[in-house]
């Protein structure tokens, strides 16, 4: 941020994302995941009729996206496979606004969890969920890939909706 002062996130825009928003989003996943997801995987995802997802937009026009959350609903659950802030936004607010963004909108499709998985060492997204709601569920061991590392744990978390 080039103001380096305190930013209210009720600032930050959330837009519906389609096909159209792929690359944007796909740009984002490749600066914050290892291994990241391809554009062509992510318009084919939000291409598909169960997904939902939104991007973070700051700034004036044009706005810049700095953010995203792609959800997946399925009869009366919703899932949130992916949610990143770019790293120079992190820590004000946005992944909190992305996150109760699908939660709205997965209660208004009539989801009444919605569940998501995210690796053990991974303290700050840990403390979002908590703080947003989300218990913990159950554990996966192994499930995440880190290169030249030891595999990591995912921990699976719900939120009642």
């Amino acid at each position: 941020m080039s103001d380096g002062g305190a930013f209210d996130p009720k600032y930050v825009s959330l837009l519906w994302a389609g096909p159209d928003q792929a690359a944007e989003v796909a740009r984002l996943h490749t600066e914050l995941f290892s291994p990241p997801w391809s554009e062509e995987s992510v318009r084919t995802l939000l291409d598909h009729p169960a997904s939902t997802a939104f991007l973070a937009m700051v700034g004036g026009v044009p706005k810049t996206c700095v953010g995203f959350v792609l959800a997946q609903l399925a009869a009366d659950e919703a899932e949130i496979l992916s949610v990143g802030v770019a790293k120079d936004w992190q820590g004000k607010g946005i992944g909190r606004r992305l996150i109760e963004g699908v939660a709205r909108a997965a209660q208004r499709a009539e989801a009444k969890t919605l569940f998501l998985e995210v690796a053990a060492d991974n303290d700050a997204a840990m403390e979002l969920y908590r703080r947003v709601g989300f218990l913990g569920t159950g554990l996966r061991r192994g499930y995440y890939a880190r290169p030249g590392g030891e595999p990591v744990d995912a921990v699976t978390l719900s939120l009642k909706l």
